[in-house]
């Protein structure tokens, strides 16, 4: 009984000043990674199994033989526990930076939706003021006279129209940021879209006084990817650069092919340039632009570019801005059609 509780003690006094020595060595380490703190407590639970079995070998308790064998059986067990914990202390450092990662960007779409509902409270709630100011003064009959009248319908029509554009744009956007957008892919000649996206936006041109010129059709490429959607992302490109170009400017239409058979297609505009500090902004919802940028013409809802990068990197492409000339240029990058 005697040689157990001796046995017991030179145990525990050595794992004790294994354990403070470890434990010293983690404060120490702190700021380190998670694989070198699973490494320290491996080492502590090792060289805690090597202090006891050493004290026992010297007190004559085990034999020079049984030592050996001791010895080699706890190096490799040693051995593979290190592995094990270098393997799993990596394993767990990736998951945390994941789990980092992942807070980080719900925080940041969490921000994105509080300023997104101010914003959206915000800008509805001049127009609704005017359309409900405008129909109490017809109601009421306070407007009778049928030029001014008609002036109030057309001004009601208008607002409508540009708040029925707000929600369209609202809904598509809150379809991308849920991922439940879905693209039924095909072959898709760009040219063909810009066309149809030329002719749709040459009356609101025309009436601003603005010049859209674009390459013949023959130089498009061939890209992969969805036309409704891609249609969209040209409408929004030109008609955004329709609205910050000054009158007698010029929006200007290429695209072309890579050498690695992706197409990319660009819309110039001649607004003045984009401020470098807004440049890296300029998707964010609701971002309008600088005072300093063109004035605008008519008031956009600054979600138009938004859409554009989400329906482009939803088709694994790209989509950047940056200042040319008197002006700035957006380019779309998209995959290459299947040959």
């Amino acid at each position: 009984m005697r040689d157990v509780i001796h046995t017991f003690l030179m145990a525990l006094a050595g794992s004790l000043a294994v354990a403070l020595a470890g434990l010293a060595a983690l404060r120490a380490l702190h700021r380190r990674s998670v694989t070198v703190h699973i490494v320290v407590i491996l080492l502590i639970t090792v060289l805690s199994v090597l202090t006891g079995v050493t004290g026992a070998s010297m007190r004559m308790f085990i034999s020079d033989h049984d030592l050996h064998v001791l010895l080699i059986v706890v190096g490799t067990a040693a051995t593979v526990s290190l592995a094990v914990g270098l393997l799993a202390g990596r394993r767990l450092a990736r998951a945390s930076m994941w789990a980092a990662e992942a807070r980080e960007q719900e925080r940041a779409a969490e921000a994105r939706r509080r300023e997104l509902v101010a914003w959206v409270s915000h800008d509805l709630r001049t127009p609704l003021a005017g359309l409900r100011a405008m129909a109490e003064a017809l109601d009421d009959g306070v407007v009778a006279d049928p030029e001014t009248v008609a002036d109030y319908h057309r001004r009601i029509s208008a607002e409508t129209d540009r708040m029925a554009t707000l929600v369209d744009d609202l809904f598509e956007l809150s379809r991308i940021n849920a991922g439940a957008l879905r693209l039924s892919l095909s072959d898709v000649p760009l040219g063909d879209v810009v066309s149809d996206a030329i002719a749709s936006a040459a009356p609101l041109a025309a009436a601003d006084h603005i010049n859209i010129v674009a390459e013949p059709s023959t130089g498009w490429p061939v890209v992969r990817g969805s036309v409704p959607e891609l249609s969209r992302v040209v409408n929004n490109l030109i008609r955004n650069a329709i609205r910050y170009t000054p009158p007698d400017g010029t929006v200007t239409v290429t695209g072309g092919q890579d050498v690695d058979g992706s197409g990319w297609l660009a819309v110039t505009d001649t607004c003045g340039g984009i401020p470098e500090a807004d440049l890296p902004r300029v998707f964010d919802v609701a971002f309008r632009g600088a005072p300093a940028r063109t004035p605008e013409k008519s008031a956009g809802g600054g979600l138009g570019l938004a859409i554009v990068r989400g329906l482009v990197e939803a088709h694994h492409g790209s989509v950047a801005a940056d200042n040319v000339g008197a002006g700035c240029r957006f380019v779309v990058k998209l995959p290459a059609a299947v040959a």
